[in-house]
């Protein structure tokens, strides 16, 4: 549909593929122009949201198990809900879980939340009626027991009192979509008869996925390699520096460094890439780039276990090699490069070629702000296909080549360095 609409009315755009929460914290931030993909529009929403003209009327469904007995909500007790965060789904669980005794989970996409409920893990699950209609047309072992619930109109939004431009183009081609007629064939092919359907049969089978997923996860793997490459750069420059503020005698630089390593190796990836990339630029006033926020995420995270790495291998050394070189009239900076630094490196390489395969498989946790690498990458692939299974092992066989790569060069160049 953005692809029609951006056509018809002459202009570009880069698709961000995040969760629902995420967008939502973006859009507020400001590091997107709008988002779409089934929101609803709700009196809340609408205080911080400029919404586009709705293009479709969605409704919740509860769905269960094929084999599940339950059919109605009043059966729910004392048994678990799966919800997706943010959603009008999880709004809607909130509002009468206490009505009807069950609990609720949270996830942050329709596929894993799905997979919760076909394992047994929970007894249903709440989501938007076409988005589990299309995931059961396409293989999705779960049945719909409900007629739709709370339908609300579906729209895309820009952030409030900004972007007025797009959101005019926006309104002018749906306007045009519906028509022409163009927006039900759209709608028709995603929730409608076999058209649901992405994939063949004979696609479905681990190399049919491999070939005709190929390009994507070759992107996403140059994506995480460049994200470890360039991490891994300015994760050991800053640990360094860190790691010889340290050892440093003057008892300023050595509190900061501690201070740096504690705050850094306390915070969770997670939350500092969320706080870089979302928090931020309210802070600053300016966008920041979703690689430059991945690649700050790695370096702060990342450097600071280097620092501790470097600080550690430093400390060492023998008490007795700078005495012997300061006595010997070498100023500090000199013992540090010519005596201190070739014995350290010996001892602390073990333990930073082990965090550079710790960084490679950290990047996969950058998929939550919505950068494309591996992870993010078998996402969106499953988001189209429904097969999460194959798709997630073959992702962790390629993690697992790379890094059984990366092993064996570190145990090249320990042997080289002994």
């Amino acid at each position: 549909m953005l692809r029609e609409i951006a056509k018809h009315e002459g202009f570009k755009y880069n698709l961000k593929i995040m969760s629902f929460n995420a967008t939502l914290t973006a859009l507020e931030a400001g590091q997107i122009d709008a988002s779409m993909g089934g929101m609803s529009v709700t009196d809340e929403r609408k205080a911080k949201i400029d919404f586009s003209k709705s293009y479709y009327t969605d409704g919740v469904v509860m769905a269960v198990p094929e084999n599940s007995k339950i059919t109605k909500l009043s059966q729910l007790k004392g048994k678990t809900v799966d919800v997706k965060s943010g959603t009008a789904s999880a709004i809607y669980a909130n509002s009468v879980k206490d009505k009807y005794g069950f609990k609720v989970k949270y996830f942050n996409t329709s596929n894993t939340m799905w997979n919760d409920v076909m394992n047994g893990n929970a007894a249903a699950t709440f989501d938007d009626g076409p988005v589990l209609q299309y995931g059961i047309r396409n293989g999705i072992k779960l049945k719909i027991v409900t007629k739709e619930i709370n339908s609300t109109p579906v729209a895309m939004g820009v952030k409030k009192g900004q972007n007025q431009e797009l959101l005019n183009k926006l309104n002018d081609g749906i306007t045009w979509l519906k028509e022409t007629g163009r927006m039900q064939k759209i709608i028709n092919k995603y929730t409608k008869g076999d058209a649901a359907k992405t994939e063949t049969d004979s696609d479905r089978s681990v190399w049919g996925l491999i070939k005709s997923n190929k390009d994507a996860l070759l992107s996403g793997l140059g994506e995480t390699l460049l994200l470890t490459v360039v991490g891994v750069a300015l994760a050991l420059l800053f640990g360094v520096i860190l790691g010889v503020m340290g050892i440093s005698d003057r008892k300023i630089f050595s509190s900061i460094s501690s201070v740096i390593i504690y705050i850094f190796r306390g915070m969770p990836m997670i939350v500092l890439a969320f706080f870089i990339y979302i928090g931020m630029p309210s802070v600053i006033g300016h966008k920041i780039p979703l690689f430059t926020a991945g690649i700050l995420t790695l370096m702060l995270d990342e450097g600071a276990y280097v620092g501790a790495i470097v600080k550690g291998g430093f400390q060492a050394v023998d008490r007795g090699q700078w005495e012997a070189a300061r006595s010997l009239g070498l100023p500090y900076y000199k013992t540090l490069v010519k005596v201190i630094m070739p014995q350290g490196i010996k001892i602390m390489v073990p333990s930073l070629v082990n965090q550079l395969i710790i960084t490679l498989k950290d990047t996969s946790i950058l998929s939550a702000i919505g950068v494309m690498e591996l992870t993010q990458t078998g996402t969106v692939i499953i988001a189209r296909n429904m097969e999460g299974f194959k798709i997630w092992l073959i992702i962790g066989v390629i993690y697992i080549i790379i890094i059984t790569l990366l092993t064996w060069l570190s145990n090249y160049v320990q042997r080289k360095m002994a």
